[in-house]
């Protein structure tokens, strides 16, 4: 089913942050305490699926806020410096989300208008080459059954919905919904990275899980941007967290009475020294949001120049634009795809060095103190480090500059494995 009526106007940014801002404020009080004792965020992705978050960009007549890419990436950043570890969690959900949106797909935007949250199942670890499948799925009845093993299941351990990537007997690559508390799912808390340790990126097994045709998508029907998308989340929580170290940072130095005596002020507040590590690591997280939102407004560009036959809200009839304009249409929305996916790069390039500055250069502007376990002001780093290196910037930088130098087109799906 698709969308046939007239958009609801977008929310002001200001009623959005009224919506959100409180419960923002609450999960990031317990921010600390969780890392230390390793506390799930079952609550936390409840709470936000209660609020509405999951469905920020879901149309009004859906139930969600109708806002805009950048709306709602600035909220994800202010979640993100709330806890980090939450808005990686809800990645795969995310990108869902903009996928069927771009497919003008009624009937998941209903559901996730109604708090419905997914979580993802796609890389696998192990001797599968670069571009294979080890999942697969095979037609039963008037279901299909899906077998496999998945790692990396970033969310899913907080999921109503598992995305999972399976392959057919005949070589099909195919796209299975599956719910998280089916017969023959099991979910393993077994992610044990240094950073962001509360995103439930372990294992998920599928055995003979049944799955109906109704929940089955290929490929073909997922946004060109996606792989952007997905980048822009990881940028976007990247920001975030440079927010939370201006933050963490300001209160400490205000707080803090002992100076050396080697100092610039009778405090730590008035050393000229500590005021400009703070004020560079602010202009930091300046630059960070500042490259997230304008990706998420390249986003923004493309979604709006998707394909007529997507881009059917608005009359009850859809778009009927000429061929010619139809064709232009179709050339404008390419160059947006490449500008959001190379957006997305240059972020990465650039946010990824701020964070772990930043995230680094806190500890200049403090104490040995500023290293105790409880504080854990580490994770701000940690956290960053790990984001980080999902997608190893260094390959970025050279998609960029083959771009720039030789106008090649980037792989817009990226895949890992042996070689």
């Amino acid at each position: 089913m698709s969308i046939a009526t007239a958009p609801a106007a977008a929310p002001t940014y200001a009623e959005l942050a009224a919506k959100y801002r409180p419960l923002f404020k609450s999960i990031a009080a317990g921010a600390a305490g969780r890392e230390t004792d390793r506390g799930l965020l079952h609550e936390q992705i409840g709470e936000l699926a209660a609020a509405g978050f999951g469905a920020v960009r879901v149309p009004r007549e859906f139930g969600g806020d109708g806002a805009t890419a950048v709306q709602f990436f600035r909220l994800l950043i202010e979640l993100a410096a709330a806890e980090s570890n939450l808005a990686q969690a809800l990645r795969s959900h995310i990108a869902f989300v903009e996928g069927r949106l771009y497919a003008n797909d009624a009937g998941w935007l209903r559901r996730v208008g109604e708090g419905q949250i997914l979580g993802n199942a796609w890389t696998e670890t192990g001797p599968v080459a670069v571009g294979g499948v080890g999942t697969t799925i095979e037609p039963d009845g008037e279901n299909f059954r899906v077998n496999g093993t998945k790692y990396y299941t970033t969310g899913s351990l907080y999921a109503d919905w598992i995305q999972t990537g399976a392959r057919t007997a005949d070589g099909r690559d195919i796209i299975a919904l599956v719910r998280a508390d089916a017969p023959g799912v099991t979910i393993h808390d077994d992610w044990d990275g240094f950073g962001q340790r509360l995103t439930a990126s372990g294992t998920t097994v599928f055995d003979n899980v049944a799955v109906p045709a109704s929940d089955i998508l290929v490929e073909t029907e997922q946004a060109p941007y996606a792989t952007g998308v997905y980048q822009l989340i990881h940028v976007a929580t990247l920001a975030g967290i440079t927010q939370r170290v201006v933050r963490d940072v300001s209160e400490a130095v205000r707080e803090r009475t002992r100076v050396f005596s080697h100092g610039n002020g009778v405090r730590p507040s008035e050393d000229i020294q500590i005021q400009q590590i703070v004020g560079e690591i602010s202009a930091q997280a300046f630059a960070a949001e500042a490259a997230t939102l304008r990706v998420a407004e390249l986003l923004q560009d493309a979604f709006d120049l998707r394909p007529a036959s997507k881009a059917s809200r608005g009359t009850a009839t859809g778009n009927q634009d000429s061929s010619a304009t139809s064709g232009a249409r179709h050339l404008a929305f390419e160059e947006a795809v490449l500008q959001v996916e190379f957006g997305s790069s240059q972020a990465q390039i650039v946010v990824t060095d701020l964070a772990q500055r930043a995230s680094s250069s806190l500890f200049d502007a403090l104490g040995a103190s500023a290293t105790k376990s409880d504080l854990q002001l580490d994770r701000h780093w940690r956290n960053a480090r790990v984001i980080s290196s999902h997608n190893p910037v260094v390959y970025k930088s050279r998609v960029v500059g083959d771009w720039k130098i030789n106008s090649s087109v980037p792989e817009f799906v990226w895949r890992s494995g042996t070689a």
